[in-house]
């Protein structure tokens, strides 16, 4: 076999499982239903916060609550340690 049909096979595979996971959506029904709107009232009843947009840095799991300066935490000239605070933008300081 050449290195094509392997990524042919591979490419095969993968929209197989890609499709078949579209398809499994389908079959959830009313009790899915259900199941969100619990969730929905467990959430409000809660009072839960934001969803956590990523999992690595405290000042890029909630943007909402976190200090402007923890992103330089370790030192002012310091790299960026996770590869999620790249994905935001810097906050807008003052009004325009």
């Amino acid at each position: 076999m050449r290195k094509s049909d392997h990524f042919f096979i591979l490419l095969l595979t993968l929209t197989t499982l890609f499709v078949a996971s579209l398809v499994d959506t389908t079959r959830w029904g009313p009790e899915a239903k259900a199941r969100l709107d619990r969730t929905r009232e467990l959430v409000a009843q809660l009072g839960l916060s934001d969803p956590a947009l990523f999992t690595e840095a405290r000042y890029t799991r909630h943007l909402s609550q976190a200090d402007l300066h923890s992103a330089f935490q370790d030192h002012p000239m310091a790299m960026e340690h996770f590869p999620s605070g790249s994905l935001l933008l810097p906050p807008q300081l003052g009004t325009k």
